[in-house]
């Protein structure tokens, strides 16, 4: 029987039976893959701890026919304080669904899972606004992905000054003032917006969370990021929708 082991994280986990799981597993060798979690909801199971949703393990499996076998899970790192705390929560499965949509099965894709990771780090961890970290999220996996928006400057004229620039969705750049007739719905956007995306996409990826910005900032932010990840997924992620009911109570 061959074994291997990898490092992961659980982003899907699914009860089956009288105390089975089949989770879904984002590994570091083997991308997007399924494994079963014989007894894991039994509560002095091997498998209990390791087998929780967003729990990172380092996994030994064997594959079945159809699909994986977890043979033990060595719990890293459980990221507990996301589980007890709604808002984080709710974050934290927003960035999810769209990990689920777009890591492939059996695909490594080591960049999109750093990128997880430290964002389920920051959301664990840090007093950074939990929105500043899902949109950093969104805006650099798109590039991770191959939808590399045009930052640099103006994609028409070149001009790199970052003032009195707007974002181009018809375009998938930036556009700066002399040029923005080239697509009059254009979202406009601050100095410090515009320089936030640019660092985003092109800081390093140790560093890319290393910034602040106002809540004004922020605004733009989630505009340029829920448009852009919406036209390149063609697909509109509402889980965050859920945090507007506490805003007004």
């Amino acid at each position: 029987m061959s074994y291997i082991k990898t490092k992961g994280i659980i982003i899907k986990e699914l009860n089956v039976g009288e105390a089975d799981k089949i989770v879904t597993i984002f590994s570091k060798n083997k991308g997007k893959i399924q494994g079963a979690a014989k007894g894991a909801r039994r509560p002095k199971s091997r498998l209990i701890a390791g087998a929780q949703l967003f729990c990172y393990s380092e996994f030994v499996l064997f594959k079945g026919k159809d699909i994986y076998s977890i043979n033990s899970c060595d719990v890293i790192e459980p990221f507990y304080e996301i589980r007890n705390d709604l808002v984080k929560l709710t974050y934290a499965a927003h960035i999810n669904e769209i990990i689920l949509d777009c890591v492939q099965e059996e695909q490594p894709s080591s960049r999109a899972l750093q990128l997880f990771l430290n964002s389920l780090y920051m959301l664990a961890k840090s007093d950074k606004p939990p929105e500043q970290i899902t949109r950093v999220f969104e805006i650099r996996l798109m590039a991770i992905l191959g939808y590399t928006p045009s930052v640099m400057g103006c994609l028409k004229c070149g001009k790199d000054d970052f003032k009195d620039f707007a974002f181009s969705f018809k375009h998938c750049g930036f556009l700066c003032k002399q040029c923005m007739s080239d697509d009059r719905y254009a979202l406009n956007l601050s100095e410090g917006a515009a320089r936030a995306i640019h660092y985003i996409v092109y800081s390093n990826m140790k560093n890319i969370f290393n910034f602040e910005v106002s809540d004004k900032i922020l605004i733009e932010l989630r505009k340029v990021s829920k448009r852009y990840i919406t036209d390149r997924l063609d697909k509109e992620y509402c889980k965050l929708d859920f945090l507007k009911n506490f805003e007004y109570s």
